[in-house]
C-alpha cells in the first residue's frame, strides 16, 4: 500500500480538492482508495455533504450517514478555528495519542492507497501541545503539500518547506492551486518556486482542471 500525508501551507488553499481529485484519479485507475481527515473544524451537521468529510465520502462514492462521518472525521467541532481551540470551544481537548493511533489503525486498513489530510496549514495547532508538523513527523508519510497561486505564496510556500525539511518530513512534491482572483499567473508563480527549491517537483493546477491534468499528479505519486 502506498499512502500520503496532505498538507498546506494555510487554510483554504485547496487541500480537499486536490485530496478529492487524487481520490477520482486513482479510483478510475481501478485501485482501492481510503482516506482520513481524523480532524476537522467547522463542521456543521446541517451542511455534512458540503465539509471536508462530505466531500471526501463523495469523492470515495460513499453515502454522509453519521456512521461515515464518524469513519472518515471522528474528531469534528463546530467552530471554524485551529482544532485545539474548537474543541476548548466545546468543553472537549484533542487527544493527540488518539488521534495518531487512529491514523496508524486507518494504515493498517485493506486499501491500494491511503491518504491523511491535515487541518489548516503545516503549523497549525493541533492539540495542546501538537502542531500538524508533530503530527506529520510522526506519521512518517511521505506529504503533499498543497500551496495557493496568491501573491505572497512564495515566501509561504518556502516557509512551509523551510520547516518541513528541518524535521525531515519528506516533501514527495508541491501542488499550485489556482488562486481565485489571483494577480501573478499561476504558471509564472510555479516556475518561481522551482528555482528556489528545485528539491521538490513543483506541479500547478488550474481552477475546473481537467481529470488528466490530476492524473498526471495521482500517477506521479504512485511512480515514486
Amino acid at each position: 500500500m502506498r499512502a500520503f500525508f496532505i498538507t498546506a501551507t494555510g487554510t483554504d488553499i485547496g487541500k480537499t480538492y486536490l485530496a478529492c481529485s487524487l481520490i477520482r484519479a486513482w479510483r478510475a485507475e481501478g485501485l482501492k482508495v481510503g482516506a482520513f481527515k481524523p480532524v476537522l473544524s467547522g463542521f456543521d451537521p446541517a451542511k455534512a455533504a458540503e465539509s471536508d468529510a462530505g466531500q471526501l465520502l463523495a469523492a470515495l462514492d460513499q453515502p454522509i450517514s453519521p456512521q461515515s462521518l464518524d469513519a472518515i472525521s471522528p474528531w469534528r467541532f463546530a467552530a471554524p478555528l485551529s482544532p485545539d481551540a474548537a474543541a476548548e470551544k466545546e468543553g472537549k481537548r484533542v487527544d493527540y495519542g488518539a488521534v495518531l493511533a487512529a491514523c496508524r489503525r486507518f494504515l493498517r486498513g485493506d486499501h491500494d492507497v491511503a491518504l491523511i489530510e491535515g487541518a489548516g496549514g503545516v503549523m497549525s495547532p493541533l492539540s495542546e501541545d501538537r502542531t500538524m508538523l508533530d503530527w506529520m513527523a510522526d506519521l512518517r508519510l511521505p506529504v503533499i503539500l498543497a500551496t495557493g497561486s496568491y501573491l505572497g505564496t512564495i515566501s509561504h510556500s518556502l516557509t512551509a518547506l523551510s520547516v518541513l525539511d528541518a524535521r525531515r518530513v519528506h516533501v514527495r512534491l508541491v501542488v499550485m492551486s489556482e488562486t481565485e482572483g489571483a494577480t501573478v499567473p499561476l504558471a509564472e508563480n510555479a516556475l518561481a518556486l522551482t528555482r528556489r527549491w528545485a528539491a521538490v517537483p513543483v506541479y500547478f493546477l488550474p481552477r475546473g482542471a481537467s481529470p488528466q491534468a490530476t492524473g498526471i499528479i495521482a500517477d506521479t505519486l504512485l511512480a515514486g
